[in-house]
């Protein structure tokens, strides 16, 4: 009986050991996989949302630190910024970007004044890198880049995953250096063209006045919605004023990116009624008071000429906002192809250590309730430009701008 007894008390301390073992492995194997501590992170859970579960960030923050080959190029700043880009691109949309403090730095001083590049506005557009639009007189539109252009690579990098901001950088550059864009126009994935455009400084034009037809049409040609675009454009008015012998405007917004959405009201004051809706200003919040209305204070010195807008690829933003502010206050027609749809609002969020997010915050919507984001503006007469047109200088797009124009003169006329 005693031997019985003394082997199941041998039998009770194996089980004892072996569980006692088996508990300390499951405890080395806890710790062992416990996050790699992180020196000098404060705020953990600072602004993090109730029940949200964090712990598979730090789970791979932590198997990076355990097995990834070359440990010293974790630096542990860039890791955090490169984890920030990827919250901010979780949100699908293309001008909503997080800038490390470099690049932060970067964007304020391009936003300013005369820089170094080629003089084309870059946006995307369904993922891919696109040419907005070459600007007057610059580089770009003098290689013969077009508003819709797909840019595949930068001097031999593949764009793809590149944001806006990042191929801006990777553009500019010293004045006289060049840079080489990999083009596809169209969707022939066979016809990609390499452009080799020489940098220079970049001074944005804003207005262009031209007589056309015995004088009888002023073409006005407005590229750009910029701080100094109402002065400008009130002188090219007066001359338009001034000159008994102009029947009719065509006013150009082909290739102009927009710009300040105040402006784009002040110019829209030339040719509507005091008080007439301009755009509306759509936030994505649920309150009520969720828009605003943008409304014309001028006094509508231009509102009594006919009138025929050109838009193309190249015309956005706010220079979208006034072509749909024409046609849907005054039925005035869009002839050219269809706009960019880049209709919406950004603000420039400054964060602690320098860096920065620019947030889309609210949609632009015309004063019939049009969407501009994405969709962009159909116009009234589609008429497309051809390389060939390009290359012979033929404007068939102005053409029918003109003959459109010149009956509706004959028929103000003939009442």
């Amino acid at each position: 009986m005693l031997g019985k007894s003394k082997k199941y008390i041998y039998l009770l301390i194996f089980i004892i050991s072996v569980a006692l073992a088996f508990g300390a492995g499951f405890i080395y194997g806890t710790i062992d996989k416990l996050p790699h501590p992180v020196q000098g992170i404060i705020n953990k859970e600072f602004g993090q949302p109730k029940e949200f579960d964090f712990s598979l960030f730090w789970k791979t923050w932590d198997e990076l630190h355990n097995k990834f080959v070359d440990q010293s190029k974790l630096k542990e700043d860039n890791l955090l910024y490169g984890a920030i880009s990827g919250m901010v691109n979780g949100a699908g949309d293309p001008y909503t970007v997080f800038f490390p403090p470099v690049e932060s730095k970067s964007f304020k001083q391009d936003v300013g004044g005369s820089f170094g590049g080629i003089g084309a506005e870059i946006g995307k557009r369904n993922g891919f890198l696109v040419i907005v639009a070459p600007l007057e007189d610059t580089p770009a539109q003098k290689a013969g880049l077009m508003a819709g252009d797909k840019i595949l690579k930068i001097n031999g990098e593949p764009t793809d995953d590149i944001t806006v901001e990042k191929a801006v950088t990777k553009i500019r550059g010293e004045v006289g250096t060049k840079v080489i864009l990999s083009i596809l126009r169209g969707n022939d994935g066979t016809k990609v063209k390499d452009i080799t455009i020489e940098r220079a400084v970049i001074k944005i034009p804003i207005t262009k006045l031209e007589a056309l037809k015995d004088n009888e049409i002023a073409h006005l040609s407005f590229y750009s919605f910029a701080s100094t675009a109402p002065f400008e454009f009130q002188q090219a008015a007066t001359k338009i004023l001034a000159t008994t012998g102009y029947k009719g405007i065509i006013l150009d917004l082909r290739n102009n990116p927009g710009g300040f959405l105040e402006v784009s009201v002040d110019i829209a004051g030339w040719f509507l009624n005091t008080g007439d809706l301009v755009a509306i200003e759509q936030f994505g919040k649920t309150e009520n008071n969720n828009k605003t209305e943008f409304r014309t204070s001028g006094l509508g010195a231009l509102k009594n000429y006919p009138i025929v807008v050109l838009v193309n690829q190249g015309t956005a933003s706010a220079a979208e906002i006034l072509a749909g502010a024409l046609r849907d206050n005054r039925g005035i027609k869009l002839v050219g192809e269809k706009t960019f749809g880049k209709g919406s609002v950004q603000e420039l969020v400054n964060l602690s250590d320098g860096s920065s997010l620019k947030v889309t915050v609210a949609k632009w919507l015309t004063p019939k309730g049009t969407s501009i984001s994405e969709q962009g503006l159909e116009p009234d007469y589609k008429v497309t430009v051809t390389e060939d047109d390009a290359s012979k200088n033929k404007d068939p797009q102005l053409n029918k701008a003109v003959e459109i124009l010149l009956t509706l003169i004959k028929e103000r006329e003939s009442k």
